[in-house]
């Protein structure tokens, strides 16, 4: 587990010397240490670090460097992976081996700007949706969590000139969503939850770009659902533009991720619970796995 006490004995020399690491090891166990820095040298504070069994690539510990740039944790002995990562900036990958009682001397890691991925091509791009997934999570009764999508929707990027200025629209078809329940699913589509006969259709249209540097974004726009319409930012990572496919068809694909409350589009869990009804709880992460192909230059027509 990451530790809170760092205790650093700093050599004599000048500054910018990473400093030796002294902890308490548990039995049996080793520890290592980062320090972080930005493309200027100064200390990163807020860096996120995931450490991987490299057996059994599952994630051994996570956390993020403190105000000074400091990231240290205690691992069972074996080969891991570390992965630093900042907004903006490109990842750093190490590899080291924990062996028991042995604290590893700090490592100096310098994060470098992200190289900038060439923007899609003006035009249409249209949602592929074979390759294209939009899924949620939401926690069943404060516990589990439930993994579900939607299987049915169609949406369009009208990419501008300026990429700030550029839209997206997405018309989802409610009764499609899908938890691999039937029973949850159909309680799901009811009056209770979504209501799909009265409000048959979910729908984001963008109102802005905002540049966030690297390859993210974030895209500000309006959700409707439920008959309630909110504002909502999705937090986006453009992964690039391909020429290739099944007609070598020009493609661009991109993750974005946000958070809903069920309560904001008049989905009250509350008074489910009252009446013993627990299905989800009172927020949903929602991610768009997207890729899109290449249309026209003409603006992608709206959802009817």
């Amino acid at each position: 587990m990451a530790l809170r006490l760092l205790r650093r004995r700093h050599s004599r020399g000048g500054s910018g010397v990473v400093p030796s690491l002294s902890v308490p090891l548990p039995p049996g166990a080793g520890a290592f240490g980062l320090m972080v820095v930005d493309p200027t040298g100064q200390p990163m504070g807020g860096a996120e670090v995931t450490v991987t069994a490299r057996d059994s690539h599952r994630v051994a510990t996570r956390g993020t460097t403190d105000p000074h740039g400091y990231f240290m944790a205690t691992l069972a002995p074996g080969s891991y992976s570390v992965l630093t990562a900042a907004e903006g900036l490109s990842p750093a990958r190490e590899e080291l081996d924990i062996a028991p009682g042995v604290a590893l001397p700090p490592r100096h890691i310098a994060l470098e700007p992200a190289r900038q991925l060439e923007l899609p091509t003006a035009g249409t791009w249209l949602f592929d949706p074979p390759h294209t997934a939009i899924r949620f999570i939401a926690k069943h009764v404060g516990m589990a969590h439930v993994h579900g999508r939607f299987t049915r929707f169609e949406g369009g990027i009208r990419v501008a000139p300026n990429m700030a200025d550029s839209h997206v629209s997405v018309r989802i078809d409610a009764s499609s969503i899908s938890t691999g329940n039937n029973t949850r699913d159909n309680h799901l589509r009811s009056a209770d939850f979504l209501d799909v006969e009265r409000f048959p259709y979910i729908d984001f249209t963008s109102t802005r770009f905002a540049y966030r540097g690297g390859s993210k974004w974030t895209l500000h726009g309006t959700l409707t659902m439920h008959g309630t319409s909110r504002s909502v930012g999705l937090d986006t990572t453009y992964l690039g533009t391909v020429n290739g496919g099944y007609e070598q068809e020009l493609r661009c694909a991109a993750l974005a991720k946000a958070e809903l409350h069920r309560e904001d589009f008049t989905l009250n869990w509350r008074s489910m619970l009252a009446r013993g009804i627990a299905v989800v709880g009172p927020t949903v992460q929602l991610e768009l796995d997207v890729q899109a192909m290449y249309h026209t230059h003409d603006t992608p027509t709206p959802p009817k």
